[in-house]
């Protein structure tokens, strides 16, 4: 068995596309996966599967959430090993004393050639820093992420695909997540 971690894209967002956890953990259970746990309220997940590459799993997981709550749901899913590495090699961490609530992470659904990332025009204010990270997209917001434009918004339109993007609490809370048996 592998350890993957799926992250739902806007599910439990000011009462849209609810979904109870207890009821998502059950129907993954029900696609074969072992093991499965969520972290808050907002579709992010932990499983364990016998086999699978993670876009198909990804989308085995957006199907079964249309046939069991009828919400559309963009899905992304990639191995806990993976994972531990976004979370463990984030360079606009400081070694100590990291305020974790300035820190965030946007996975990108589809690759972003560098070149292409390196060419946007990032509306960052002054201290914010950005770093592309394979389909992850690092961000230090000193002033807040509800302050900044460097959002998940800004990046879907500028580089034009999905993203979904979590907090740094969220992103090592789910790393622990991946070491639970």
């Amino acid at each position: 068995m592998t350890t993957f971690v799926g992250l739902l894209r806007g599910i439990n967002v000011s009462g849209q596309k609810s979904i109870r956890m207890v009821d998502l953990r059950n129907s993954l259970a029900a696609l074969g996966f072992a093991n499965v746990r969520s972290y808050l309220q907002s579709g992010n997940l932990v499983f364990d599967a016998s086999r699978g590459e993670p876009r198909k799993l990804a989308s085995a997981i957006k199907a079964r959430i249309a046939v069991d709550f009828r919400h559309e749901v963009e899905v992304f899913v990639l191995p806990a090993k993976g994972f531990g590495l976004v979370a463990s090699s984030n360079p606009l961490l400081p070694r100590r004393g990291a305020d974790e609530k300035l820190f965030h992470a946007t996975f990108l659904f589809q690759p972003v050639a560098k070149a292409d990332f390196q060419k946007l025009k990032l509306p960052a204010r002054p201290g914010e820093q950005v770093v592309l990270n394979g389909q992850v997209v690092l961000l230090h917001c000193p002033h807040g992420y509800g302050r900044t434009k460097l959002n998940n918004t800004f990046f879907e339109k500028a580089l034009k695909v999905i993203a979904t993007s979590r907090n740094w609490r969220t992103i090592l809370a789910l790393q622990a997540l991946c070491t639970q048996q």
